[in-house]
């Protein structure tokens, strides 16, 4: 069986560090380790849609956005598909097959769904596309027989999900769809960033985010004012590692050849922590040098996006291709699924038979 990874994000606003440790870090090295046959990145606008119906506009907009952000992080157009979601009906059409195939209470027990609902306030005004999207991204994964998916440790629900629909479709009709593997990220730090204001998920809709492409001078501002120990008031105070975002971030972003050029005070992160912990250190040095380590990481990135920033045609190109190449992947997977559940009616007379 070919390995195939199949990958991506909502355009709903611009990528941030949440995004890169979380999944777009795992996903360039996956890329350059030569061990996958196909590599599919999905911009998913029609996903978006779902709860910005009202707003296209604001994904139609980001979708640039979200392709520069996957450049500047290494993602290769030579060795990966970009493509964008709605470019590819075929997905629509999988989708509908396969919500025969689910229940609305096993939907309903989603846990990714339940946590995205009540952070939309939508209680009992849920549009039917966002209560359906672990369907579509059934669609979206078996569409393209991914063996592989990269993603946030907030994702698991939702594969656990695909393989249920995987399962059940080959039961009634015969193999013909590919189980999925989620990969979570090496780090444990790296499974859920928290946001800057020390709130569990990193989100652009509660403005804790670090966005990849922001200046050097915005990301010192946000670093600067994160949030930390509660209890650790004084310089001379114990403070406290564990759940303390400052540290959780140093943990996602710190390599030892940071001390060495930024604090060579400390030969690694275990000394400078067991510091903090007897007390005698301040937020702000730790801080300080934090916006180091983020600014050492993200100037590459940004960098390069601003390259990238100067050849818009050459994106949309890129995107055209893709979105061409990842179509014909996905009408074979179709026509497997059509045959499969017996209505291909007029190929070879089949409706005869």
């Amino acid at each position: 069986m070919k390995k195939v990874i199949l990958t991506g994000d909502r355009p709903t606003g611009r990528l941030h560090v949440g995004h890169y440790v979380g999944s777009l870090k795992e996903r360039v090295r996956l890329q350059n380790s030569g061990e996958y046959d196909e590599i599919y990145v999905m911009i998913a606008d029609a996903q978006a849609l779902t709860d910005n119906a009202d707003n296209p506009e604001k994904v139609r907009q980001n979708i640039l956005q979200v392709a520069l952000d996957y450049l500047a992080c290494g993602i290769d157009p030579a060795k990966t598909h970009i493509f964008i979601q709605s470019m590819v009906p075929e997905l629509t059409e999988l989708s509908f097959y396969y919500m025969n195939l689910v229940t609305v209470s096993r939907l309903q027990r989603n846990p990714t769904v339940k946590t995205e609902i009540q952070m939309r306030n939508f209680e009992t005004s849920i549009p039917v596309g966002f209560f359906c999207y672990p369907i579509s991204q059934a669609a979206d994964i078996t569409a393209f027989k991914a063996t592989t998916v990269p993603a946030g440790e907030d994702q698991k629900p939702m594969i656990e999900q695909c393989c249920e629909i995987v399962h059940k479709f080959n039961a009634v009709y015969g193999e013909t769809l590919v189980e999925p593997e989620i990969v979570l990220p090496q780090n444990a730090a790296c499974l859920r960033l928290p946001g800057i204001d020390g709130k569990a998920k990193m989100s652009k809709s509660l403005g804790n985010c670090i966005y990849l492409s922001e200046e050097p001078e915005d990301i010192k501002k946000k670093v600067m004012s994160m949030y930390t120990d509660p209890n650790h008031l004084r310089v001379q105070d114990p403070g406290k590692v564990e759940g303390n975002p400052v540290f959780i971030y140093l943990d996602a972003f710190c390599r030892p050849e940071h001390f060495a050029e930024f604090w060579p005070e400390y030969q690694n992160l275990d000394e400078l922590k067991a510091h903090y912990q007897r007390g005698g250190l301040g937020d702000v040095k730790v801080k300080k040098f934090l916006n180091s380590v983020m600014q050492a990481e993200l100037e590459p990135i940004r960098t390069r996006r601003k390259e990238w920033e100067q050849r818009l045609p050459e994106v949309v190109e890129i995107l055209k291709e893709g979105s061409a190449y990842a179509e014909k992947t996905a009408a074979a997977t179709l026509a497997d699924v059509r045959k499969s559940m017996r209505i291909d009616y007029f190929d070879n007379d089949n409706l005869l038979k």
